[in-house]
Formats: structure tokens, C-alpha cells, sequence
């Protein structure tokens, strides 16, 4: 296949060339999209809207040896729209912007689009602009989501009240067990390029690292329950770090339960590969972007049969601080171990 250098179709012919492969899903609130200097949007008085950023730096949040760019083009749209979703909002529009070193090429740009048009698909995104410049070295990916909420259903990480329960989606720690896998076949790769890795035990995990889905299917169901949340956050950095920032800005303490936290048996599996508890990488591993939320009491009846949701423990008074009881009864402190952006390199 014949690569196309950038710089020999320029800027703005690039860009034209993504336009036109951009299908708008929420054509009634867009005034204008790519194209002009800015993107207009036409507010909904009867809603609020949500806008979010995120950023993803090469070999700080992804390593190309790894991550195909179709991959990582889907999963940079996807973690924005979960911090989107985890205000009970809905996803509606976002912007690219790229900063990116002369070794990509024209195919490259389109294989990360490729995937970001994929999640965009999926979850009737519409990306409304953003911007490209090269960069001195490696990738960079910064996305800005925006999604709109009624005004009375917005939801914050401040809201919990003592005796809400604490719940959550889907199973935790996945995504960094599958983070360990990739880090450990590309350990094997490098000390012998001809090795062939079989990673079919381990396709679950992998994907969960390299392709999260938001949760919008969660936030969809606690509102056909008639549940609303009073607090929220997505699973990026790990159970216990969000707990915290819960507990924090509440201003309550929590009591979590090791035999109620969901944990899938891959990820018990390669915890014993490694020699690190599953407990462990469901509380500090990140990257599950599944959601923690608070609901009250009397709502426990309509999600204890619910195969997606979890109920993980209470919310407890301030001055009780933030425990794990475990399997023997003990109450363990919970620290804030997750993922710090400025003390890690994947």
C-alpha cells in the first residue's frame, strides 16, 4: 500500500477529506459544524449542557506497538462520552483535535478516524471540529465532549446522603489486567521479534483496555427505573480513587463489601499469572469506565436482580471514614492508589 506523506495534500485538504466522511446524527441542535471558524450549537431551555476535555498523550495513555490507530481512535471518543454519561447526560457532539509527528501519514489520520466515526456511529455522536498540528513527537488526542441533561436530572459526585447505596456497572478491573497482558507480550516481542503471541484467553480483558464502551445503556435504564442518582462518576482511575472523590466532595465516608464487588474470573486468572490480588486491580487498576453511583435506599428492590448493576456497600457519615470490609470481617482504610497521569509512563 502506497502511503501518502501529510504535508503533500496539506492541512485544510485533510481536513476537507475527513468532512466529508462525517455523518451528523443530531442535525436538529447543529447550526453549523466543520467548516467555519466555530461550530454552533442551539441550546435547549429546557435542558443543561454538559462539556468535558480529554486529553491522550503517546506512550503516557497508549503505546502505538499495541494499540491499532482504529482502536485508539474509538477509544478516545469513548472515554469522553463516559465522563459525559457519568453526569446522567446524554452525549451529543464533540471535537478532534490532533497534534501528531511527520512520520504519520494521510492512511494513518484516516485509520484513527475510521475508529472515532465507528463510536460515533454507535452512539449518535456528531464531531462538529477541532483542529490538527504536528507535533515535535509522537500523538496527541484531545477531544471535547458535549451532551445535554434535564436540568433536574443533572448529576454530580457531590450528591450522596448517608445510608444511599453505593453501586456499580459491569465488572471491575478488567481493563488493567488487560493492560498487563499487552505490557508483557510486548516485554516478549521486543526480546524476540519473532514470537507469535496467542492472546485468545485473553481477548476479553484486551478489549476492555484497548476498546471501552460508556455506559449510556446504564444511565438509559436507571431513568426507565425511575432511579435518579445522587452522585455519579465513571471508573477511570480505579474504585477506590473515585470513591474517594465521592466521599470528598459529599462530605460522607462509605462502607464497601470485597464479596459484592464484581470481579470476572479472567481477571482472578491473570492475577495469578502476575501474582497480584484481583482485589487489587478492581480497586487501583482504572480504565474500567464503568459507572459508580449513589441511589437511595428504597430503590434497592429495583436493581438487586440486575444482572449489570452491582450494590457494593452504603454510604456511611464523614467522621466514619472509608472502609473495604473483607471476606473475614475486617475493615480496611481505602486509599486513593489509582492512576496519576504525572507518575506514569505505560
Amino acid at each position: 500500500m502506497s502511503l501518502t506523506p501529510i504535508s503533500n495534500i496539506g492541512e485544510f485538504s485533510l481536513i476537507e477529506k475527513i468532512a466529508k466522511e462525517i455523518k451528523i446524527y443530531n442535525q436538529e441542535k447543529l447550526i453549523k459544524g466543520i467548516g467555519d471558524d466555530a461550530a454552533v450549537i442551539e441550546p435547549n431551555r429546557d435542558k443543561v449542557e454538559v462539556i468535558t476535555s480529554d486529553m491522550l498523550v503517546e506512550n503516557i495513555h497508549f503505546d502505538l506497538s499495541w494499540m491499532p490507530l482504529k482502536h485508539l481512535g474509538y477509544k478516545s471518543v469513548a472515554v469522553n462520552l463516559s465522563d459525559v454519561v457519568a453526569m446522567n447526560a446524554i452525549p451529543e457532539h464533540i471535537t478532534v483535535t490532533l497534534a501528531m509527528s511527520n512520520r504519520f501519514t494521510v492512511e494513518a489520520v484516516d485509520e484513527l478516524y475510521e475508529g472515532m466515526r465507528l463510536a460515533c456511529e454507535k452512539y449518535k455522536i456528531d464531531i462538529i471540529g477541532g483542529d490538527m498540528v504536528t507535533s515535535n513527537q509522537g500523538l496527541i488526542i484531545s477531544i471535547t465532549a458535549m451532551g445535554s441533561v434535564e436540568k433536574n436530572n443533572v448529576t454530580y459526585r457531590s450528591g450522596a446522603k448517608v445510608n444511599d447505596l453505593i453501586c456499580v456497572s459491569g465488572d471491575l478491573g478488567t481493563a488493567y489486567a488487560g493492560l498487563l497482558i499487552l505490557q508483557r507480550e510486548k516485554r516478549t516481542f521486543m526480546a524476540n521479534p519473532h514470537y507469535q503471541p496467542d492472546l485468545v484467553a485473553y481477548e476479553y480483558a484486551i478489549e476492555k483496555q484497548i476498546k471501552p464502551e460508556p455506559r449510556l445503556d446504564i444511565i438509559k435504564k436507571l431513568k426507565e427505573l425511575n432511579i435518579q442518582p445522587t452522585s455519579m462518576i465513571d471508573i477511570s482511575d480505579g474504585l477506590s480513587s473515585e470513591l474517594h472523590h465521592i466521599c470528598k466532595q459529599s462530605h460522607t465516608g462509605c462502607r464497601i463489601y470485597e464479596d459484592r464487588i464484581p470481579i470476572d474470573i479472567i481477571v482472578s486468572n491473570i492475577g495469578d499469572e502476575f501474582d497480584i490480588s484481583p482485589l487489587t486491580m478492581a480497586l487501583n487498576g482504572g480504565e474500567d469506565y464503568e459507572l459508580l453511583f449513589t441511589i437511595p435506599l428504597d430503590k434497592y428492590d429495583l436493581v438487586k436482580n440486575d444482572n449489570d448493576i452491582s450494590v457494593i456497600g452504603h454510604i456511611t457519615d464523614e467522621n466514619e471514614g472509608l472502609f473495604l470490609i473483607n471476606n473475614i470481617g475486617e475493615a480496611i482504610e481505602l486509599k486513593a492508589q489509582g492512576w496519576d497521569s504525572f507518575n506514569h509512563n505505560i
